[in-house]
């Protein structure tokens, strides 16, 4: 076994490039991504039917991805279909 010494700010100047990158690495980590519903969780949150997603789909009121029989929704649109067919309350 061989024995490297270096000097002490060598050390701490590498010590502080591995933990800046591990920030940076952490950080990305923690970078909100896009959430993905499926046919269920979106059939429960806005409390309609397998039938009446289906229809969503098919007029395409929303946009999704299908992966083998698998359904999924990007909670942005579902948001975005529920913000478009907001009525404001027209009573003061």
């Amino acid at each position: 076994m061989e024995v490297i010494t270096m000097q002490s700010e060598a050390y701490l100047a590498i010590i502080g490039k591995i933990e800046a990158i591990n920030t940076r690495l952490s950080s990305k980590e923690k970078e909100p991504k896009e959430k993905w519903l499926d046919n269920l969780e979106l059939m429960q949150l806005l409390k309609v039917s397998k039938r009446t997603a289906q229809a969503y789909r098919d007029t395409g009121v929303i946009s999704f991805s299908q992966v083998g029989n698998k359904i999924y929704y990007k909670l942005s649109d579902v948001e975005e279909l529920l913000k478009k067919h907001y009525n404001k309350a027209f009573k003061k």
